[in-house]
């Protein structure tokens, strides 16, 4: 499951990394013989493994006000160099922020206090067999597009077939297994795929968003521009300027606004972006009450910003809300299509030269820990020795694995104690005149070639240049030529697409229920492949084969096991230097803003938020 689907829509001050019901019965018109000979039942929603939290005929999901008021505007900011687009699934553009969310629905809905399960939307049932080798969705009469047109099955199979073949690269890969979709009725669409061993197909199809075939006919997916297109979801592009704001208004007679899933949330009438070019600017703005939201991913803003009359009497709230997802991977990380990063130990030499705990005290506050795993803040995180079902599935691949996999718990290079970078630095020596590398006229030079050990670390945030700098000056000690490039985050945007930079800084979300979109981050097959995921490059059949593994898994305990195999390889195999996380939400926001007494575990949603009438 991917978290740009599925992670908590903590829609804030946003910069370019932080921008994804009742029971039903088929009816006889819509019914078709199945061409299976196993029958299976329709049902209410879907989960991963086991059966899902809430039963058949639930009224609303337990961390929503199903009371909350409608009405009011929620207004946000967003740290960019603006939008060109109103497509979010295609490559090309910046497409506005919240345009995903709030214009598309998809077939099911998503619980955030369960691992992984789906709910009835667009579709009131679902049906599939124990093997999950097929899925068919029986759409709800009621499912309507903006423009009055009734959602068919029609549109299911355009929405798939426009996705893969014109829509971002990750469609194609996320949705590889399916080897045919059939139109069996009206409202009736089944979904077949290639090999039975995908159980999370069904689910993930389910979070496809379904687009309107009839408004997309005579129109070019790739040049739709700024041209508001027609939507199924709970809002509309009611006003824009180009590239500067976007505004979005709920639909009043919206169709799915008394469905389960949808009960308390989509409560603000209007919802407005307004885009700023400079972090600073929109803080102090956000205090000026210029918008409503903010979510703070600095630290020093964080100790520093947030004081003052509005705080101190309950104008403005600070609250750092806790929440349980895995963090994900935050960190420096190599692109290994390049040459100068094709020797994991070069990879490894240079962690050594980021001092954590220099950068936590003097920086951060000593607000964050180091990340260790790229499943941090979850049971999927690997941790000391391998051992038991998971020391079995790396045995398999022993041969080709280094023995440290099996022989020394990965932890990031540490500071901490009485010689600290000094001695970080000589391990770093170490390993980079093993790797081929010897100083010569105070340079890092390959000792056959004589090439010096040069790279540019590519930024769209101004802010990080003060971690960026202090790691650059650690690998000059080393005799390490490091530039350091800050570009806009259009530029950024379209680098990143093509692979084109030495170093990022990029954070890599996971989920509760790792699977599909494994394979769009570390799979062979996207390593070539322009907006692709797989930021680093990585190419190894052992991580393939694990990702396959993670994907194939028959219960929930088989893919905690697989996934920490996985999570151990990757970390062996040095393709980041792992940054730091933090287990809560810093957001503030202006008192009229009111959110629900439970939090999910996945954290902040401002879609179950209201504002005080």
């Amino acid at each position: 499951m991917t978290t740009t689907r599925i992670v908590p829509r903590l829609v804030s001050t946003l910069s370019f990394l932080a921008l994804l019901g009742l029971p039903g019965f088929v009816s006889a018109a819509d019914a078709s013989p199945d061409s299976s000979s196993e029958q299976t039942e329709a049902v209410h929603g879907l989960a991963m493994h086991g059966e899902p939290r809430y039963p058949e005929g639930f009224s609303h999901f337990d961390y929503v006000n199903k009371d909350a008021p409608k009405g009011g505007a929620l207004k946000m900011a967003v740290v960019a160099n603006g939008f060109d687009s109103f497509n979010p699934f295609s490559v090309r553009g910046v497409a506005a922020a919240g345009i995903s969310n709030y214009l598309y629905d998809t077939l099911l809905e998503y619980s955030a206090d369960e691992p992984f399960s789906m709910y009835g939307l667009i579709a009131e049932s679902v049906e599939t067999p124990e093997d999950r080798s097929y899925v068919t969705f029986n759409l709800r009469p009621s499912a309507r597009f903006q423009d009055g047109e009734l959602i068919t099955a029609k549109d299911v199979k355009f929405s798939f077939e426009i996705l893969t073949t014109k829509g971002h690269p990750f469609y194609r890969n996320y949705y590889a297994d399916v080897s045919k979709v059939t139109v069996e009725g009206p409202r009736r669409v089944r979904f077949d795929f290639q090999q039975s061993s995908n159980r999370e197909l069904p689910l993930i199809l389910g979070q496809m968003p379904i687009l309107p075939a009839h408004y997309w006919a005579d129109r070019d997916f790739d040049k739709n521009g700024l041209t508001p297109p027609v939507g199924s979801g709970a809002y509309r592009i009611s006003d824009f300027e180009a590239g500067r704001s976007v505004v979005y208004e709920r639909i009043e007679d919206y169709w799915a606004k008394d469905l389960a899933v949808r009960k308390g949330r989509f409560n603000f009438d209007e919802i407005r972006y307004d885009y700023y070019t400079d972090d600073t600017v929109a803080l102090e703005a956000f205090k000026a009450g210029s918008f409503d939201f903010r979510l703070e991913s600095s630290a020093k803003n964080w100790a520093t910003a947030y004081t003052g009359d509005k705080f101190d009497n309950g104008t403005i709230t600070k609250e750092a809300i806790e929440h349980h997802r895995p963090t994900g991977m935050q960190g420096f990380v190599f692109n290994t299509r390049k040459q100068v990063f094709s020797d994991p130990k070069v990879r490894e030499a240079l962690s050594y030269a980021f001092d954590f705990e220099w950068t936590n005290k003097n920086l951060f506050y000593g607000q964050y820990a180091r990340t260790n795993s790229y499943f941090e803040n979850s049971e999927l995180a690997s941790t000391g020795l391998p051992e038991g079902r998971e020391l079995e599935i790396l045995n398999q691949f022993r041969d080709q694995l280094s023995e440290r996999v099996f022989t020394e718990p990965f932890e990031a290079p540490s500071t901490s104690g009485r010689h600290g970078l000094r001695q970080n630095l000589r391990t770093a020596m170490e390993l980079l005149r093993s790797a081929g590398y010897e100083i010569r006229d105070g340079k890092m030079v390959h000792s056959e070639t004589g090439k010096p050990l040069s790279f540019e670390i590519l930024l769209f945030q101004k802010t990080f240049e003060r971690v960026v700098l202090p790691f650059k000056n650690n690998l000059a000690r080393l005799g390490i030529d490091v530039s350091v490039r800050l570009v806009d985050s259009n530029q950024y945007v379209q680098r990143v697409r093509q692979f084109d930079y030495d170093m990022i800084t990029q954070a890599i979300g996971q989920s509760d229920s790792p699977g599909n979109e494994q394979r769009e981050y570390w799979h062979s097959s996207t390593v070539d492949v322009n907006g692709s995921r797989n930021y680093a490059g990585v190419n190894d059949p052992v991580v393939d084969k694990l990702v396959r593994l993670v994907i194939q898994a028959p219960d929930r305990e088989e893919l905690v096991q697989r996934t920490r195999a996985l999570d151990r390889v990757l970390l062996n195999g040095h393709y980041v230097v792992p940054h730091w996380h933090l287990a809560k939400d810093r957001v503030a926001y202006w008192s009229h803003l009111k959110h629900p007494e439970d939090t999910p575990k996945n954290g902040t949603d401002l879609d179950n938020w209201w504002a005080e009438p």
